[in-house]
């Protein structure tokens, strides 16, 4: 991994801010802005001086006088690819080769736009910004070449890291440096883009993941390898109970531990606990293992304060009761009092599932170091940004008082966006004055999580004489992420219910949307495709029930559901559609029957099993793309389930990199069945009961699918979600596998909760 850098910044002629400013806008890089000479752009207080003759065009890449390519990325690598993806972009439209680009991690800076690397959001946001970068500066090396030959620039075309011209004559990149710095920037409506013919990595398999040679050879750098001169280890005791306080605390033994060097208690968090560190007693130590044994060792008396009596078994039920009576009308088409009353039948049913923990692989660490009023931090964060203004509120000085240095990360699922962790370490380096390395251990990670919400989501239907829903009611109820930043904010926000429920695709004319309120006494955040896990789940299990009870076809039925292609109108929904407009992302039917047809067909759907085995298939938009899954499950008759097969597939629009799209799809395959089959966190008397792998399971490769086959249908369309959209589908798939397998219908999660046994 290379050593992270500013971006280029203006340092001649120019103030920093004013020339982001003027290069982006939302995420997005405006190379119209006619600034005056490239060279204006070139930053006086670049990181890399050894090289302050290169073109730096924008803040996306720079190109040194001997040929060699650097492109920041400035979204984090967590096994996704996407310092890879977008890079790649750049290189396309540059007209570089991939073995002269060095791949630069941008620190935490609001002059890349959002850095959040969650939500499925970084190639979608980014794809453009990076063609355009990628487009302005190949329109600058053409036209230094033209300028030198004295002919028209249209006559030169960069590719292969030369220029061409007419004749024969090229020039490499590098030896058109200099005078492509005299230059000034293209206009943005003068660009010109590569069409897909010339692409030479942009959708193809030949580029490796950058970063896959040193993860293998283990010369990765994560979290726990970044080793500051004087740094000291922490471990840290926290109350087991959100927003309890320590009454009293010994710390003899703690201190008598071989290597602990102090213990040091952290302040509770006030007010709402948003990113806050939870406080506690941290125990200072020469290494990890010290600083574990010294916190094992301390006795605290504790109390759990307001939330001392959450329990989730009451929780549950509790949802269950508020899903049963009206809510509030979030969507709503047709009449379906009416429809209802004169339906030939009527089914209905209720859906559960659990809060559940990240548990990515790499528990959460950070580093920081105080010194002289400026803070700086290496961790591996999914948002640098926020640990940058959360870091700044904690120790009191401005956010340009804090450097976040990102580190690659061993997994975060949405956890590792979220820098309470970063904030901690922080805290400890100032009132230590040393580097100071806060390790949390997996028991740490699971007790004291951002959860997912757990969530009742109730479903009914008015039948006709066919079966088919003439009416359609649906209630979901879930502490929602609001509470961790607002503990009065109990009601779903409109962008979480926009996540797989107002925005419901069927055919149905009489429809009403509801929800309702529902409060939890613990941390709720943002996980792996967040509350798709739920509207999921319960959608998609529903129409299978209704397509059993009608006696036809899960596939035929799912297809006539759907109905003809067409753009859902959500005209009066409140639906933020992940921050787009309908009209460049809309709610497109046809995309999602061509995945499901497409993925029934490769799967065989149909095709003889024998007796315990079941074929499940579910089709769900999410994150602005379309999946779909069909399940094959092999119950043994003393109900253990295993799973020999998944097929599954994605309209995902424009596809960048093709290899980590077939990699996500099968890491959402694992990461859906950990959901349906294993995965509960539940609480008594306000604190977690789980509290590592063996209470909270990931699939072992016994317990994931024998083989996964992905499919990705080509499109042009704009790209959309890849990490987070094949989860949603997973769950109900399995299930509804289940039920073909054995008769019997799981509607509460997770499955190895309910006896399956047959025969």
């Amino acid at each position: 991994m290379t050593a992270p850098h500013t971006p280029p910044t203006a340092g001649r002629g120019l103030d920093r801010r004013t020339l982001f400013q003027c290069l982006l806008s939302g995420g997005a890089l405006l190379v119209g802005a006619r600034l005056g000479a490239a060279t204006g752009l070139l930053a006086a207080d670049a990181v890399d001086t050894d090289c302050a003759d290169a073109l730096q065009p924008s803040v996306w890449l720079a190109i040194d006088p001997n040929g060699a390519v650097r492109i920041w990325a400035h979204r984090s690598e967590m096994g996704t690819g996407i310092r890879t993806s977008l890079p790649m972009v750049v290189a396309d439209e540059l007209g570089a080769d991939w073995d002269r680009v060095e791949i630069v991690q941008a620190l935490g800076d609001t002059a890349y736009g959002s850095q959040n690397t969650d939500g499925s959001r970084s190639v979608r946001r980014f794809y453009e910004t990076m063609r355009q970068a990628g487009a302005a500066a190949r329109a600058l090396l053409e036209q230094a070449a033209a300028n030198t030959w004295g002919v028209d620039a249209s006559a030169c075309t960069a590719r292969e890291h030369t220029v061409h011209g007419p004749d024969g004559r090229s020039l490499g990149f590098g030896a058109l440096v200099a005078a492509a710095r005299e230059l000034e920037l293209p206009s943005e409506d003068s660009l010109r883009f590569r069409p897909r013919s010339e692409w030479r990595y942009v959708g193809k398999e030949e580029v490796k993941f950058y970063d896959l040679d040193d993860v293998v050879t283990g010369a990765a750098k994560f979290g726990a390898d970044v080793r500051p001169e004087g740094m000291v280890f922490a471990a840290i005791w926290r109350v087991p109970v959100l927003g309890g306080t320590i009454e009293d605390f010994d710390d003899a033994a703690a201190r008598a531990v071989p290597g602990v060097l102090d213990v040091v208690e952290l302040e509770p968090f006030r007010g709402a606990p948003a990113f806050q560190a939870l406080g506690g007693i941290a125990v200072i130590a020469r290494n990890t293992f010290a600083a574990f044994q010294g916190r094992d060792a301390l006795e605290v008396e504790w109390e759990g304060g307001r939330h001392a009596a959450f329990d989730s078994d009451a929780f549950h039920e509790a949802m269950q009761a508020t899903a049963h009576k009206p809510g509030t009308v979030v969507r709503e088409l047709g009449d379906v009092d009416t429809a209802m009353e004169s339906a030939t039948a009527t089914h209905e049913a209720m859906y559960s599932v659990p809060f559940l923990a990240h548990a990515q692989m790499e528990p959460v660490n950070a580093v920081a170091h105080f010194v002289d009023g400026k803070c700086t931090v290496w961790a591996p964060t999914q948002n640098p940004q926020a640990a940058q203004a959360s870091v700044a509120q904690a120790l009191r000085i401005g956010p340009a008082d804090v450097t976040v240095h990102v580190t690659l990360l061993g997994g975060g699922f949405g956890r590792k966006s979220k820098p309470d962790y970063v904030v901690e370490a922080a805290l400890l380096s100032k009132q230590l004055g040393k580097p100071v390395r806060v390790q949390w251990s997996r028991e740490d990670d699971t007790r004291h999580d951002y959860y997912h919400s757990a969530a009742a989501v109730y479903a009914k239907a008015g039948l006709d004489a066919d079966g088919m829903p003439q009416a359609w009611l649906q209630r979901s109820v879930f502490p929602p992420i609001g509470l961790t930043f607002n503990p009065l904010g109990t009601q779903p926000s409109a962008g979480e219910l926009g996540l797989g429920f107002t925005d419901i695709p069927y055919g149905i004319a009489n429809l009403r949307c509801e929800a309702g309120p529902a409060k939890a006494g613990t941390r709720i955040g943002w996980m792996r495709s967040v509350h798709h896990v739920q509207h999921a789940f319960a959608e998609c299990s529903f129409v299978d029930e209704l397509a059993a009870r009608a006696g036809k076809d899960p596939v035929e039925y799912l297809e006539a559901l759907i109905g003809e292609p067409r753009l859902v109108d959500m005209t009066g929904v409140d639906y933020p559609n992940q921050g787009e407009t309908l009209e460049r992302y809309p709610v497109d039917t046809g995309r999602l029957l061509r995945v499901l047809r497409h993925v029934a067909k490769e799967s065989g759907w149909g095709r003889e099993l024998p007796k315990g085995r079941g074929l499940g298939i579910a089709a769900h938009r999410s994150f602005l793309g379309y999946v779909c899954c069909v399940v094959e499950v092999d119950v043994q008759k003393n109900g253990t389930v295993r799973i020999p097969r998944v097929d599954i597939g994605i309209d995902a629009g424009t596809v960048i990199n093709p290899d980590r799209v077939r990699a996500q799809l099968e890491g959402a395959t694992a990461f859906g069945i950990g959901i349906a089959m294993l995965g509960e966190i539940s609480f008594e008397k306000g604190a977690v009961v789980q509290s590592n792998y063996d209470s909270f399971p990931v699939p072992r490769i016994h317990e994931s699918a024998r083989e996964v086959r992905t499919y990705i249908l080509p499109s042009e369309e704009l790209p959309s979600g890849v990490g987070e959209t094949g989860t949603p589908p997973i769950a109900p798939a399995v299930c509804n596998a289940i039920f073909a397998a054995t008769g019997k219908r799981v509607r509460e999660l997770p499955v190895r909760k309910h006896d399956l046994s047959w025969g």
